[in-house]
């Protein structure tokens, strides 16, 4: 037997606390790396930080709205996920144009030999394909998880409106 759909008042309590968590996270981790990438002078990376904290700070602003009770924080909370997920998409490109190969720890250069001399490739260009890997693995998760929350804020943009009605 299936589960009778949330009370409008339930949906927004939880949008409401999911809508807090996100923006809150990409709020913090957005200023911190934005902090990092500007004490080690990567102005590009500096900004991608601050417009992941931006987007953040546009969830929060239309959880505040929802919580005054204005049904257009919505908007503002589905309008941060897209605009998060390009500076996902940013961040990747860059990091696909700026490469700059890191040392590779001593204890870990055998294995990384080994596995360059495997594929037949010199170790710059093994860990060149490493790194187009890694930026297409978060590129591909960023992709499902802003993907996933704009589907999710989409789907429950009409119960939050019918709450703000219900409360008002």
């Amino acid at each position: 037997m299936q589960a009778p759909p949330l009370l409008p008042a339930e949906t927004l309590e939880r949008v409401a606390r999911l809508a807090r968590f996100d923006g809150l996270a990409a709020l913090v981790l957005g200023g911190l790396f934005a902090l990092t990438a500007a004490a080690g002078r990567e102005v590009p990376f500096a900004v991608i930080g601050l417009l992941a904290a931006g987007a953040g700070a546009i969830e929060l602003h239309g959880l505040a709205l929802l919580h005054r009770g204005s049904a257009r924080g919505m908007d503002w909370v589905i309008a941060s996920q897209p605009l998060l997920l390009a500076v996902v998409i940013a961040y990747c490109a860059l990091r696909l144009w700026v490469l700059e190969l890191p040392p590779i720890p001593e204890s870990f250069a055998p294995a990384f030999e080994a596995s360059a001399a495997q594929w037949g490739m010199a170790l710059p260009d093994y860990q060149r394909v490493l790194n187009r890997i890694a930026v297409g693995a978060v590129a591909l998760m960023g992709l499902g998880f802003q993907g996933g929350m704009l589907l999710y804020y989409l789907r429950r943009r009409e119960a939050v409106r019918q709450a703000m009605t219900e409360e008002g």
